[in-house]
């Protein structure tokens, strides 16, 4: 059901570069760059992630509640993308971890403007 879940930033081209970087393991690439925004994933028939500079030219400002999950597989992706985010300039938000025991694994991240983000595995 979900075409793609957009993100406002404050600087479109290390937004690019952050989430490229971030998710190239998982085969996902910038798909469309239209200058404002730009759309990130592994093709334009799966949900995508797309970064963009606000439509009304305000500062981007994530919002407190609003979070974006990626899936990518296994507890240990789960680890894997959370080291990266960080080397990449995110901050923790909530290292990895079993959060419900054999239900959910989560580790929780910031992006530089402040976007919350959680890789998670279910199982």
């Amino acid at each position: 059901m979900i075409s793609y879940v957009t993100l406002g930033v404050s600087d479109l081209t290390k937004a690019k570069t952050f989430y490229s970087q971030l998710f190239y393991d998982l085969g996902a690439k910038v798909l469309v760059d239209m200058g404002r925004i730009c759309f990130i994933g592994k093709d334009m028939k799966q949900p995508m992630l797309a970064v963009c500079v606000p439509f009304n030219q305000e500062p981007a400002q994530p919002g407190n509640g609003n979070m974006v999950s990626f899936s990518p597989g296994s507890k240990e992706a789960v680890d894997a993308l959370y080291k990266k985010a960080i080397e990449l300039g995110a901050t923790c938000d909530g290292a990895p971890g079993q959060r419900i025991p054999d239900v959910f694994y989560g580790a929780y991240v910031k992006d530089v403007d402040g976007n919350k983000l959680c890789f998670s595995h279910f199982g």
